[in-house]
């Protein structure tokens, strides 16, 4: 049959995605949220007091940004800080994701009776950008996302038993749904109850009485136990009252304020708009898009044919979806529990899905690899070099690449093997894109030991360009007393080396930094530039990628006498 799933295909997949998501785990250029550095300043913060409660930072304004549960995950994976690195703060997201993939396997194959189905589910969600994206950094979504979708899971696999129960599975989703707002926040028990409701009436065959009288009940038993385990924080954090001002008036509370004109006109335009919700919550599933959009297509066609189990995961999706379009700060991550549900529609439907949804994200996929192969053979020509070696790759990135576009043109023309191919592709795409990066992982973009040893317990002022960027520069300067300035200043080396004592500045590739006599260069490093102008943007299009792209930093010392850092602002903060 057209596009069917073999046991083959689908261990091979599997093995493709286990190493895809392992792959370049610890990377510092890993797709990722701007919370994660946010997050390590938290544990590192909290770690150092010995204490799990309260939270610490020095950030302003940002503390009790998150429950405790996520940052408690930091401490332990982390060894209270004494083990810092990113795999240790990272691999706990990675095992959650598996093991969210892991019970949806579980689930669908004992409904659907096929285990290929169960599998493909299981992948199919992993192909997601929006699963690879928050489900391996370390963020609260990886957590959140398993407990939330746990008792929905158990809804699936147990079916009448899990309805049935008046007081089991009450318990079980009250604990699940509790510890997933422990680790994100107590507004998701709105849309977790709302999604259980409208299940328990669908059970009852649409009927309100029946739902009221024999179902109601467990909703309350489940909601008010998930709110217990999340009021476990101000049970014991020394000072709630800071909980309640900064986590439950700033952090969610405030969502719901009006965030140009007035609330009605959010909702119906601009940035915040209930149709941006819609449209970023279907490009979760990045390469997967169009074939999302035909599953979804298909379904609203065949809507008196659908299963139970069907009529389930889109109730599961609109409770989220109607919830989340209440408040005015409206985004597509909010709506990453759910992405499981979407995984399983596509994989019921996947023999009956079209083509076309497949061939365009097999040429997307074309697109992506053949700019990653340019930039990456411009870059290795031109000779980029930079003060600390040549950017080079190894045979394995390009035979990983070259593999990777032939799948892709195998599946766009060869139709039996279209599906499959396309489902490979978007975890072969991810690879390439950890692998296109992996020289500034080397010694190219890294300090030399002997620099870290030199600046050991030394006052080291870097650029940050957003907060708590000096997480990252921890793992680059371990054991240096970091301090951040505006990273739209860092090639003002004149400027910089005339106030600051020991700098990290930026130049060019091609021209080394004009140091005054005094001033000692102590290591230098290649790095990678951020927020471009649009002329750097249209001459990096026209082939001039190193100019533009990557800048030479330097360390240095200079004469400077160590300011008073009492009165010196830290941009990092």
């Amino acid at each position: 049959m057209r596009g069917s799933f073999s046991y083959r295909s689908a261990l091979l997949i599997l093995f493709l995605g286990v190493f895809t998501y392992l792959y370049g785990l610890d990377s510092r250029f890993a797709p990722k949220n701007g919370d994660e550095y946010p997050y390590m300043h938290i544990v590192r913060m909290t770690a150092q007091t010995g204490n799990w409660l309260p939270l610490q930072s020095e950030m302003d304004g940002i503390k009790n940004t998150k429950p405790p549960l996520i940052f408690w995950q930091g401490i332990a994976s982390s060894h209270w800080a004494s083990k810092w690195s990113l795999m240790n703060l990272r691999w706990p997201s990675v095992l959650y994701t598996g093991l969210t993939a892991f019970f949806l396997f579980l689930a669908v194959r004992r409904f659907s009776g096929k285990t290929q189905t169960g599998v493909l589910a299981a992948l199919v969600w992993l192909s997601f950008f929006a699963t690879y994206r928050y489900g391996r950094p370390f963020l609260a979504d990886p957590p959140e996302v398993f407990w939330i979708s746990l008792p929905f899971m158990a809804l699936l696999y147990w079916g009448r038993c899990a309805f049935e129960s008046k007081l089991l599975f009450p318990l079980l989703a009250g604990i699940c749904f509790g510890l997933a707002l422990f680790a994100k926040s107590f507004a998701y028990i709105a849309p977790a109850t709302f999604a259980l409701g409208l299940c328990y009436w669908r059970w009852r065959q649409w009927s309100i009485p029946n739902t009221l009288t024999r179902d109601l009940y467990k909703i309350f038993i489940a909601g008010i136990l998930a709110l217990s385990v999340f009021a476990l924080w101000f049970a014991f954090d020394p000072n709630p009252e800071a909980v309640w001002k900064e986590f439950v008036l700033g952090e969610n509370a405030g969502k719901f304020a009006a965030r140009n004109s007035n609330y009605v006109l959010d909702l119906l335009r601009g940035g915040d708009s209930i149709w941006l919700l819609l449209l970023t919550t279907l490009a979760n599933a990045g390469l997967f898009t169009f074939v999302l959009a035909s599953t979804l297509l298909q379904c609203w066609r065949g809507r008196r044919f659908l299963d139970v189990e069907e009529v389930l995961l889109l109730l599961l999706i609109a409770a989220f979806l109607i919830v989340f379009a209440l408040p005015s700060q409206r985004s597509g991550r909010y709506l990453l529990p759910v992405m499981p549900a979407f995984a399983v529609l596509i994989a019921l439907h996947w023999e009956r899905l079209p083509l076309w949804g497949f061939r365009l994200a097999l040429f997307l996929q074309l697109m992506i690899l053949s700019l990653f192969l340019w930039i990456g053979a411009n870059l290795q020509l031109s000779g980029l070099t930079g003060e600390v070696g040549a950017w080079s790759y190894s045979y394995g990135h390009w035979i990983l690449i070259s593999a990777s576009l032939l799948i892709a043109l195998i599946g766009l023309f060869r139709i039996n093997q279209t599906k499959t191919l396309a489902l490979a592709g978007c975890f072969l795409t991810y690879c390439v894109l950890t692998s296109s990066l992996a020289p500034l992982e080397g010694d190219l973009g890294r300090y030399s030991a002997a620099t870290i040893a030199q600046i050991q317990g030394k006052n080291v002022w870097i650029p940050c360009d957003y907060r708590a960027k000096d997480e990252e520069y921890r793992l680059l300067l371990p054991g240096a007393k970091l301090h951040g300035y505006l990273a739209k200043d860092a090639t003002d080396v004149a400027g910089l080396t005339s106030t600051y004592p020991l700098v990290a500045v930026h130049t060019s590739l091609d021209s080394p930094p004009e140091l005054c006599n005094s001033c000692q260069i102590v290591g230098r490093r290649m790095e990678m530039r951020a927020r471009h102008s649009q002329e750097e943007i249209i001459e990096m299009l026209q082939g001039q990628i190193g100019k533009h792209l990557f800048v030479n930093e330097y360390l240095v010392a200079t004469p400077v006498i160590a300011p008073d850092l009492s009165n010196v602002k830290d941009v990092c903060r």
